[in-house]
């Protein structure tokens, strides 16, 4: 199962399409370009197992340079565009990248700074808009053009290396190898999930999110693998993507909660305009999503919705589907391998309802590259292994997030998890986004503040937040509720919908 197969039982199938430009990628295409961009890997002395990078925004030669690294036995490496240059060096330094494909205007933006890594052996640049225009001589079309586009001669699977989000701090390198197997003998790249969600041949995926992500990287490489069609926005929006859905007959699609949200949050004219009943799963994932948001995308789309918990560092998954999700909406399901254990700050595992560190066993171990604190961290006195994440389960085994270890906010002695209180704004008409964080305080050491993202038709932003303090401390406990309101015109989240609550704690704090 890979592009090679496909390129001969249905040449002219398409591998990708764009959703804006309407460019596409088909299989024939992605076969001997993929082939070719191998070559090119091997012409500059690439090693066998060598790191390749690559930056960019989403485009249709994602799909030939993932292929290009899995299927001549590289490790793909997908940084976040949109990492300044220090952060980039220091990201692709850990990483050991050898190689570099990076689009044009990060190029542009990142300066002299990628001549400066160790062991970066060559950067190709891309040119043209992402919607497969030619560039000038030297550059990637042209290079990856003038390859021979004859069959490898060895073929073995590929790695990955994924990246933590960068919530709190400079995302770290999560190497996950391949396999000595030719790719076309290779598993499904998702496993479990690929029953689990019925993806085959036939399947359409929508991916709105940036490829640099976990989860739409992986998806893309499944989907591709399986011989289905990937449609790619270039930027998420909310009527181009029920657009997309619509025209593409999209069976499958990703969001994460920010984008739901905004889907949520059309006028209902505008929702039912499109023909959305080839959808059949819908998966959330990347951030929590409030149960409320849940609830109402399946009153709309119907029993579709799914929520996968996990992360980069693949250390242990959770699923919840349809059925489960309107019995249990604040849970984020249960585990689909392994065993997940709460502990209490000294590492003794607690009952369930009680909230503590989530670690799981039996699951894969990781490392962080260029960070061995941080690993150790991340590993339990029996060997169980965590990210940080906070939560409990209850009697049947669901697990429930409650936030991160580190967004802790601890008030006059009593610790206080902030989503429950980020949760419960979410469902408020007049809050379009909302983090909830700790200030510094004399008497309490710490108190609660919201910091609020208003709807546009919100009302006057002094009555608006005593009705949001009110409106939490219906539904709270009074001391996790904010004690104070104030409103931003944005938030800091990643493209992926994660908050960077670090940075607005950098505000209070300074």
């Amino acid at each position: 199962m890979y592009p090679g197969r496909y390129a001969r039982s249905k040449p002219d199938h398409p591998a990708m399409i764009m959703g804006e430009s309407g460019a596409r990628m088909t299989y024939a295409e992605l076969d001997r370009r993929s082939v070719q961009l191998a070559r090119w890997f091997d012409a500059q002395g690439l090693a066998a197992d060598a790191t390749v990078a690559v930056i960019c925004e989403n485009r249709v030669e994602w799909a030939e340079m993932i292929w290009a690294v899995t299927r001549s036995g590289r490790c793909c490496a997908p940084v976040n565009r949109n990492l300044g240059p220090a952060e980039t060096a220091e990201v692709l330094r850990a990483a050991g990248a050898s190689a570099a494909l990076i689009s044009r205007s990060r190029a542009d933006a990142l300066g002299e700074t990628l001549g400066g890594v160790p062991g970066l052996r060559r950067t190709l640049v891309i040119d043209g808009d992402g919607g497969g225009a030619r560039d000038a001589a030297g550059g990637y079309q042209a290079e990856v053009a003038a390859m021979p586009a004859d069959p490898l001669p060895r073929e073995r699977l590929g790695g990955r290396m994924m990246f933590s989000s960068g919530t709190t701090g400079t995302p770290k390198g999560i190497r996950h190898a391949g396999a000595d197997v030719h790719p076309d003998e290779a598993p499904p790249h998702l496993g479990g999930y690929t029953d689990l969600f019925a993806l085959d041949g036939d399947t359409v995926y929508l991916s709105p999110a940036p490829i640099y992500h976990t989860a739409p990287f992986r998806f893309v490489l499944a989907v591709t693998q399986l011989g289905g069609t990937v449609v790619c926005l270039e930027r998420f929006d909310a009527v181009r993507a029920l657009e997309a859905i619509e025209k593409y007959r999209v069976t499958h699609a990703q969001f994460v909660p920010t984008m739901l949200r905004r889907l949520v949050r059309l006028p209902d004219e505008v929702k039912r305009r499109y023909d959305l009943s080839s959808l059949r799963v819908a998966i959330t994932g990347a951030a929590t999503c409030p149960p409320e948001l849940k609830l109402q995308i399946m009153d709309w789309w119907g029993p579709v919705l799914h929520e996968l918990y996990g992360a980069s560092e693949s250390y242990g998954n959770c699923h919840i589907g349809p059925a489960e999700m309107a019995r249990r909406p604040a849970s984020v399901g249960r585990a689909l391998r392994g065993t997940i254990h709460i502990t209490g700050e000294d590492g003794a595992e607690l009952a369930a309802g009680r909230v503590g560190t989530v670690w799981f066993e039996g699951t894969q171990r990781f490392e962080y590259r260029g960070d061995a604190a941080k690993t150790r961290d991340s590993v339990h006195p029996r060997g169980w292994r965590t990210v940080g994440d906070m939560g409990y389960l209850d009697e049947d085994g669901y697990l429930y997030i409650t936030g991160r270890r580190d967004h802790m906010i601890i008030s006059g002695g009593v610790n206080i998890q902030p989503q429950e209180a980020e949760d419960v704004l979410a469902g408020h008409p007049g809050v379009e986004d909302a983090a909830v964080i700790g200030v510094p305080d004399d008497e309490y050491g710490a108190v609660v503040k919201a910091v609020v993202v208003a709807a546009g038709d919100a009302a006057p932003r002094e009555e608006l937040a005593a009705e949001l303090i009110g409106y939490c401390r219906d539904r709270l406990a009074h001391y996790k509720c904010p004690r104070s309101v104030d409103f931003v015109d944005s938030l800091p989240r990643g493209e992926n919908g994660k908050l960077y609550k670090n940075r607005l704690l950098e505000r209070y704090v300074s």
